[in-house]
């Protein structure tokens, strides 16, 4: 036997239990399955994975909770209630709010925060957040050995979600009101619930950068964080 098909096979035997999961039958037994697909993931495919569900997961929660604080917003766009908006907003990928004339990502979620705009600065906001996660992850939904990933479109992207914070908290009306309400007042302290869902997903962004950059032996491009106040950085956009 060859050298290299004796490595092929005990890189196969490597990666043949992880090929397995372990499932609850109908009988209520649990059962080994072999699922072909995972011979062409790794442990760190299999994180990124998850990873993507639990940040798209977290920015769907956080759009839901805009709209419940500002409902005048989804009621620009005259949707039957707040649930057909989130439904409308969560389909990133196929139809973009058309006042946005074709921006996304950091161009989207500024509009969110202009004073002269005139529809609905959370579906603005959540379709720039969106896209640009989605470009972080390369438009897709699941990843295998051969799939490449940038560390540096991942920490741009959590850095994003920083300045999506910090506008959130700062950008007022000509009457001083909060062009977008987030966190709020509940019985003399502040409610940061917001803060709480941004930082998860910060962290989880932060994270596959990190895991990135180690795996691909690339340094990450770090900004200051005045020049983070105010601008978006690129994502999908970056060379």
């Amino acid at each position: 036997m060859s050298l290299s098909r004796r490595r092929f096979l005990a890189a196969a035997c490597l990666l043949l239990p992880a090929a397995c999961a372990t499932r609850r039958g109908a009988d209520g037994q649990e059962a080994t399955v072999f699922d072909p697909k995972y011979l062409a993931k790794s442990d760190i495919d299999r994180v990124i994975d998850l990873s993507r569900e639990l940040v798209m997961a977290a920015l769907e929660r956080i759009a839901d909770k805009l709209y419940r604080r500002n409902p005048r917003e989804w009621k620009k766009a005259q949707h039957a209630g707040r649930e057909a908006a989130l439904a409308a907003l969560l389909r990133y990928r196929e139809t973009a709010p058309a006042s946005l004339a074709g921006q996304t990502e950091g161009a989207a979620a500024l509009q969110a925060f202009n004073p002269d705009y005139a529809d609905d600065r959370v579906a603005a906001l959540m379709y720039g957040l969106l896209t640009m996660t989605d470009a972080a992850y390369e438009h897709k939904d699941e990843f295998f050995l051969l799939d490449s990933l940038d560390a540096q479109k991942f920490y741009n992207c959590a850095r994003n979600m920083e300045i999506a914070i910090w506008k959130l908290a700062a950008t007022q009306d000509a009457a001083g009101k909060p062009l977008i309400y987030s966190n709020e007042m509940e019985g003399g302290q502040q409610n940061l619930s917001f803060e709480r869902e941004f930082g998860g997903v910060i962290m989880l962004l932060d994270y596959i950068a990190n895991i990135l950059a180690d795996r691909n032996g690339r340094a990450i491009t770090r900004v200051t964080h005045s020049l983070a106040a105010s601008i978006f950085l690129p994502v999908g956009f970056l060379k």
